[in-house]
């Protein structure tokens, strides 16, 4: 049975700013409630990056970065082997947060979603749509509106829920076969899809 969701307006969640200064962070959820960055299972935040700076290691972590909005920037690791430019919209970029990494801006400041698992406990799935998609169940999940409006039907549901850009839908368990369409012609939903792991690393 899956379970109730959350309707998350972005501009709703109060900023943290980063210690180094060079940003700011909007922790959209984290699992389990309560927790901080070294025992966390999975965190999902937005990130609003200023000027050039250091990402920090999460030894034990698997990432996924994705821009929103802005020029983008260039993640360099020498120890992990990473030099990655992102400065296309909407394409995830998954990585092993195990190594510190260098960002630095490829022009203004840039904003980009974040996704955050612990490794062996749980894996994600990001994936980007511009037209009606079938959503599959998964142990937990965001629905993330970044561009038009969206409007999201649940089985069982009398009518769907209307998503607006910066607006989420997130289930911290048990999300629900879905389906999502485009109010228009033009319109960016991201979708992540979080499952649980056992001991093995199996899902």
């Amino acid at each position: 049975m899956s379970a109730p969701h959350e309707h998350v307006d972005l501009r709703a969640i109060a900023p943290q700013r980063w210690k180094n200064g060079a940003g700011m962070t909007r922790e959209i959820a984290i699992s389990p409630p309560g927790a901080n960055s070294d025992d966390f299972d999975w965190r999902i935040s937005v990130a609003e990056i200023a000027r050039d700076a250091p990402f920090s290691a999460f030894p034990g972590v698997d990432r996924c970065i994705v821009l929103l909005r802005g020029d983008g920037m260039r993640l360099r690791s020498v120890e992990a082997g990473i030099d990655q430019q992102l400065d296309r919209p909407h394409e995830p970029f998954h990585f092993a947060g195990d190594d510190a990494l260098q960002a630095s801006l490829l022009g203004g400041p840039s904003e980009d979603l974040n996704v955050m698992v612990r490794r062996g406990r749980y894996q994600t799935e990001v994936t980007s749509y511009d037209e009606t998609v079938d959503v599959a169940p998964a142990d937990a999940g965001l629905l993330w509106c970044d561009e038009g409006v969206w409007f999201v039907d649940e089985a069982g549901a009398a009518t769907p829920t209307v998503l607006q850009p910066l607006h989420a839908l997130l289930w911290r368990r048990s999300m629900p076969q879905l389906q999502a369409r485009p109010a228009a012609a033009q319109g960016r939903l991201l979708v992540v899809r979080l499952d649980a792991l056992c001991q093995d690393g199996a899902a």
